[in-house]
């Protein structure tokens, strides 16, 4: 599709801040200090005016004057700060503080009450909007945040049923990906390490693991699927169990980083060796799986275009509160195949 048409058509669905920042190639935070009539580079400024007029963007004053109270502060709730949560923590408060906002985190440790302090404390503080991994204990505070004008975000994990945006990944699409791969490697027993069957991404990843089997035309065996609630020692007890089993399982494959490394863990303890003894694969990649003598195969969440995309909903929704409907936007992830895995002969 041709600059023109791509001008054309956002201009017939009413214009966003994103359509203004692709059009003037520059980031949405540009656009946003422009809007608040922050300093800018000269050179973006022209271009930012030049996309405005050729794209009939119209900012709603009514609805950028419901908040005229903004703090410049975007809360951040996360449950850990393991390798994944806080990449994001790095990523998204590198984008945020482009945009002239600072990230305040709390982390609840997986603890509802304390993920109700946090809620009360991001009230306190008046944050301007909420990135948080979902956990539907707290559905009504988090409801009664929305309630209030402040924007909520989800990634990772999904609350259902609230007003809100979501950043999420396809942890169906890739999990039936990386254990596929496992199947074409002739692999017909295959464990599962899953995680808190309370989160979305672990019902998600169950279900690709699930659908593989089920298209290739293997049995789903409760017995192969453990959870192991996304923790080293979760993942190491899990790993245990599958491979005291009469017929132990010839590859496995585990729902994140932690309970792979559980599971690599029991293998070195138990004399076994990857890919040698037992295949591998993981979700979500991390620098030390390069590190092994085989490195280990993983699903690689884009962890910088969550956090990007995330920080993208954040500058539209604060502009223009009443703008667009809630979106949810999902992300491609990719395989990294390496030497964890082997064919069956």
């Amino acid at each position: 599709m041709s600059e023109t048409t791509d001008r054309t058509t956002a201009k017939r669905r009413s214009a966003t801040i994103i359509d203004v920042a692709k059009a003037a190639n520059v980031a949405v935070g540009t656009v946003s200090r422009y809007l608040n009539g922050q300093t800018i580079r000269r050179s973006n400024r022209e271009q930012i005016e030049t996309a405005i007029h050729d794209l009939g963007y119209r900012r709603n004053a009514a609805a950028a004057s419901i908040r005229t109270d903004l703090t410049h502060m975007i809360g951040f709730l996360v449950p850990t700060f393991d390798e994944f949560h806080a990449r994001m923590l790095e990523h998204l408060a590198r984008s945020v503080r482009q945009t002239g906002r600072a990230l305040i985190t709390y982390c609840h440790g997986g603890d509802p009450r304390i993920v109700a302090e946090a809620l009360d404390f991001f009230a306190a503080q008046r944050v301007d909007a909420l990135v948080m991994d979902g956990t539907a204990e707290v559905y009504h505070r988090v409801d009664d945040l929305i309630t209030h004008d402040v924007p909520i975000i989800f990634y990772n994990n999904d609350v259902k049923g609230l007003a809100a945006d979501r950043v999420m990944v396809e942890n169906q699409k890739a999990s039936y990906r990386v254990v596929k791969h496992l199947i074409d490697l002739g692999h017909q027993r295959i464990g599962m390490l899953t995680g808190n069957p309370a989160n979305s991404s672990a019902v998600e990843r169950l279900l690709g693991y699930e659908q593989a089997l089920t298209e290739h035309g293997l049995p789903i065996e409760p017995v192969l699927t453990v959870r192991g609630n996304w923790v080293y020692e979760g993942g190491y007890q899990a790993t245990k169990r599958l491979m005291q089993l009469e017929t132990p399982p010839t590859a496995i494959f585990a729902a994140n980083y932690n309970m792979a490394m559980g599971a690599l863990g029991w293998f070195k303890e138990s004399g076994l060796r990857v890919p040698n003894d037992i295949s591998l694969v993981s979700f979500d990649d991390v620098d030390i799986f390069r590190l092994f003598d085989a490195g280990i195969t993983a699903v690689a969440q884009p962890v910088a275009r969550i956090a990007d995309t995330i920080t993208d909903i954040l500058v539209e929704r604060l502009a223009d509160p009443s703008g667009s409907h809630n979106r949810t936007t999902v992300l491609e992830c990719d395989i990294i195949l390496r030497g964890s895995t082997r064919r069956l002969t």
